[in-house]
């Protein structure tokens, strides 16, 4: 503001140099400054607001985990599911708060770990606000809810509570140091020693939120083994159907609306201009409205290519495998949504249902048991969508968003060379490198010392009815009987 600031004395003149025009040059600047603190005062008002709001659309997608979830799981292990996906949330919000805001943000840091604010102390500060960290532990939390889902019908209460802290608490967030903060060693936020001179674009976490849920959850399903009756003795795969198709779809929605928070709301604010010659009032506005767009577009067409895809394997319409293939293309989505057109958001939700088609082919093939696919969709799609940006990405969209570097690397299809891909890469290695050493070692422990898996005979009854007091669904003859 400092080159619209209001001098009195240039006032004073140009007006001449009575007492009348000293007075009127005071009015003047004072009803300037007045009106420049209101309007600073109100962007600030508007994109807090607008990052709030993102925020609370984020959590809502936990309300949209817990349905699908249920409704992928059998009834005898509804009030299991539920509970978890609570305490994903209440469990994440503690250690966010306590430790893992801070090594994902507590700038000034190295590119590894972050080390200031621990407990929001010196909170708000000049780089945050409160609602930056609301939204940052609403993300911390999907990733929380995306394990749950691979290790469910089969898994200790006590071991969700322990995964929980440790993958809010650390694991997670020193990806997102990584990645999304301006120190982070593979940040495109980066001023200087960008990664390839390019840095990571995960805009809203194909990799640091989805493959982390994911790859989490792949290893706590391999420690603990397939649910009974997954695979008959011969090896062949037996489906262990969840209850309800109408929670799957609720589910699938409430995902779906909260999706329009997680990916244009991580541009964090929206009163931003980026002074386009042919459009002048073109602005942050217009590339959020966009990266909603792309989000739409990439899952509608990997929901249709699951549609006819599966149709064509199996030879009938199965309304959860639609609804995971759209899921599918969120996740890939998830990385580009802001650097890509529209047309590119299509080819990345139609390679990504096949991506999680083609997963969960090998998961049967290997014996591997995912209730909801999550390893599958999170892990796989969001894998993808990574390389997709490295592929797409749009070099005007690129600079609108990451500028002060005009020959930053871009997509390498769309001609700006094979770096930005080559960042990516690293970063998928990164990512399963560290979560594996970190959450499979997490899982391990629990096994050994037999905090993991539940026993034979608490699994066949079901969890509700051994861990939680009694069944999610009582009829009138089950209630007469109790």
């Amino acid at each position: 503001m400092a080159e619209m600031a209001c001098s009195t004395a240039d006032l004073h003149h140009l007006l001449g140099g009575s007492a009348n025009a000293t007075a009127v040059a005071e009015y003047i600047c004072s009803r300037f400054e007045s009106v420049s603190t209101k309007f600073v005062d109100t962007t600030y008002a508007v994109d807090n607001t607008y990052l709030l709001f993102s925020a609370y659309l984020v959590f809502a997608m936990q309300l949209g985990f817990a349905m699908l979830c249920a409704g992928s799981v059998r009834a005898k292990n509804t009030m299991n599911i539920m509970l978890t996906n609570v305490l994903d949330a209440a469990t994440g919000g503690i250690f966010y708060y306590v430790f893992g805001f801070a090594l994902a943000f507590g700038t000034p840091s190295n590119s590894f770990i972050g080390h200031h604010y621990f407990g929001l102390s010196q909170f708000p500060s000049s780089s945050f606000d409160y609602g930056f960290f609301l939204f940052q532990w609403a993300f911390a939390i999907a990733a929380a809810g995306i394990t749950s889902g691979s290790i469910a019908e089969r898994t200790q209460f006590v071991a969700y509570l322990i995964y929980s802290s440790v993958l809010t608490g650390l694991v997670y967030p020193i990806v997102s140091h990584w990645f999304w903060s301006s120190d982070g060693w593979g940040s495109a936020a980066r001023s200087d020693n960008l990664l390839f001179g390019s840095g990571v674009i995960d805009f809203a976490g194909s990799g640091v939120v989805h493959m982390v849920g994911g790859i989490a959850g792949l290893w706590g399903a391999l420690i603990e083994g397939p649910r009974i009756g997954r695979f008959d003795h011969a090896g062949r795969s037996v489906a262990l159907r969840g209850h309800s198709g109408t929670l799957v779809v609720l589910g699938t929605f409430l995902l779906w609306f909260g999706w329009y928070g997680f990916n244009p709301g991580s541009f964090l604010n929206i009163l931003k201009a980026y002074g386009h010659p042919a459009a002048p009032y073109y602005g942050q506005w217009s590339a959020i409205g966009r990266t909603a767009v792309t989000t739409t577009l990439a899952g509608c067409t990997a929901a249709l290519t699951t549609l006819f895809g599966k149709r064509l394997l199996v030879g009938h319409w199965n309304v959860t495998d639609v609804c995971n293939g759209l899921l599918g293309g969120f996740a890939a989505i998830t990385s580009g949504c802001a650097v890509v057109d529209p047309w590119a958001a299509i080819v990345c939700g139609f390679f990504a249902a096949w991506v999680l088609i083609g997963f969960n082919k090998l998961a049967e093939k290997l014996k591997y048991d995912d209730p909801l696919e999550a390893a599958q969709l999170h892990g796989g799609c969001g894998a993808w969508g990574i390389l997709f940006t490295g592929l797409f990405a749009k070099q005007a969209y690129v600079n609108e968003i990451y500028p002060g570097l005009p020959e930053r690397p871009y997509g390498m299809l769309m001609g700006g060379g094979g770096w930005l891909l080559a960042a990516h890469l690293v970063q998928i290695l990164s990512i399963v490198g560290w979560v594996s050493v970190t959450m499979g070692v997490v899982f391990w422990l629990l096994h050994k010392f037999e905090l993991l898996r539940i026993t034979a005979e608490e699994e066949m009854a079901g969890m509700d009815l051994t861990s939680h007091g009694g069944l999610a669904y009582v009829y009138n003859d089950e209630e007469e009987k109790l």
